[in-house]
């Protein structure tokens, strides 16, 4: 096995993104913003999913809110994306090649593992029960539950404080330039991972990870 190959299964802990990283739902996300915008009479620009990588989900309502002057509150907004994606989750989202048989690897060594996501709650928790992969996980922390979204490391301190590990004894798994600036920022091994709806950043990504897969066929 190659060095990387072997790298997760010597640390103590493995914290996973959600979208794009584990599932193949960032796709989703954008046919969202383009229905929602569409009620106010809007179109989606080029620049709006750069704009809010990162941001934690009700950080993006407030940035909609703004952005758009939607006079709707934030809870209205965010209840009506969440509206609009538990449907997908659970009937259209899949999980990204070999996640399974990855996560199940992980578990059997003993290794905790941990979710660190933008998104929403009951959002990431549909998604994952209705992938069957919940039982995988210690613990499912989403940016709106510390102070600042990615791409600070609020969010991945957190989770490896809650598992009881130390920053430099966890590996971290993203898609997105903003995710893997936040794992960096606390000090933990990065690996980035294609997506089909980043591919564009793949230069950046692997510019700022430690390493970069295809798919997490190479663990196992």
């Amino acid at each position: 096995m190659t060095e990387l190959a072997k790298l997760p299964y010597t640390k103590q802990a493995i914290i996973f993104d959600l979208d794009g990283t584990l599932v193949d739902s960032m796709w989703m996300w954008r046919d969202i913003d383009i229905e929602y915008l569409h009620r106010f009479g809007y179109e989606i620009d080029d620049k709006l999913q750069k704009e809010i990588e990162g941001m934690s989900f009700t950080e993006t309502a407030y940035y909609f809110k703004e952005k758009y002057k939607i006079t709707d509150s934030i809870e209205k907004i965010k209840q009506d994306w969440m509206d609009m994606s538990l449907d997908k989750y659970t009937n259209e989202v899949e999980l990204k090649p070999f996640v399974a048989d990855f996560l199940l690897k992980v578990k059997d060594k003993g290794i905790k593992t941990g979710i660190a996501t933008s998104n929403g709650r009951s959002m990431a928790e549909a998604c994952l029960s209705a992938l069957k992969i919940d039982k995988y996980f210690d613990l499912v922390v989403t940016a709106c539950e510390v102070e600042r979204g990615k791409p600070y490391p609020d969010i991945y301190m957190n989770v490896a404080d809650r598992l009881g590990v130390e920053y430099m004894n966890c590996m971290v798994f993203e898609d997105v330039p903003a995710g893997i600036r936040a794992g960096k920022s606390a000090g933990m091994t990065v690996c980035a991972i294609y997506d089909d709806f980043s591919k564009a950043m793949d230069d950046e990504k692997k510019q700022l990870s430690d390493y970069y897969i295809k798919d997490y066929s190479i663990f196992l």
